[in-house]
């Protein structure tokens, strides 16, 4: 059985890698389903979002992650990418579109 995501754990690996709280997006193109890291963090003055709102929205990112079966490819990536975001360049993860997130796509 996989072990889910928290977002505490993320939280860990954007600090620990990165030193910086990274934003994601999250979205679907034909058959394939991006984890995008984004080139914006919460310790940016001009982020748009406040701690609270970020986490909010990072959960929201995971439970989907999580409910797709993708925690343990998510977790992989996130251990092992080689590059960073850079501004107006994303850090892209693209995962295959499996039956658990085909429902949820409907």
């Amino acid at each position: 059985m996989m072990k889910p995501l928290k977002v505490e754990e993320v939280i860990f690996y954007l600090i620990n890698r990165w030193g910086k709280r990274y934003d994601f997006r999250l979205f679907k193109r034909q058959n394939c389903l991006y984890l995008q890291m984004m080139w914006k963090y919460l310790e940016q003055e001009s982020f748009p979002l406040s701690e609270d709102e970020y986490t909010k929205s990072l959960a929201e990112k995971i439970d989907i992650l999580n409910r797709g079966g993708y925690s343990d490819e998510v977790r992989n990536w996130l251990l092992t990418v080689n590059s960073r975001p850079r501004l107006g360049r994303a850090v892209s993860l693209q995962l295959k579109i499996n039956e658990k997130m085909r429902e949820f796509f409907l």
